[in-house]
């Protein structure tokens, strides 16, 4: 694959297409593409969190994932480096965070939630999610 995700410009906010030979590997990009626009700065894999999720649709686990991320960010300071997604289906999502609680890093952007709009999964040809992020 030659890229993981990219910037999508958006007027008010800001959003990311992110790419992966499947569906498990999209959702990953996409968070790795989330925390991209959030810092530049090097994170450690020091600490992890396990994530549990179920959602009505892929969809809207995309978002929830997303949204349970910036949460930890919001409460713990924890920015991420690595995602391992372990079970991944229409309606459930089990995956390890890695990463670090924040020190010194410089935030660039400070991302309130994953949004709805313009929200898009498409399966064909590998895997490209696209999300909108409220700043």
């Amino acid at each position: 694959m030659e890229k993981e995700f990219e910037i999508l410009n958006h007027t008010a906010d800001v959003g990311i297409i992110a790419y992966g030979s499947d569906i498990n590997e999209a959702f990953a990009n996409a968070a790795k593409g989330m925390f991209s626009l959030i810092t530049d700065s090097d994170v450690e894999e020091i600490e992890y969190r396990d994530i549990e999720m179920t959602s009505p649709d892929q969809e809207s686990l995309l978002v929830k994932w997303l949204n349970e991320l910036i949460y930890y960010f919001d409460a713990e300071n924890m920015l991420f480096k690595r995602f391992d997604i372990t079970q991944l289906s229409q309606r459930h999502l089990k995956a390890k965070s890695y990463g670090q609680r924040v020190t010194d890093q410089e935030i660039k952007i400070g991302i309130k939630a994953a949004t709805y709009h313009m929200l898009k999964i498409d399966k064909n040809n590998g895997c490209r999610v696209q999300v909108v992020f409220d700043i």
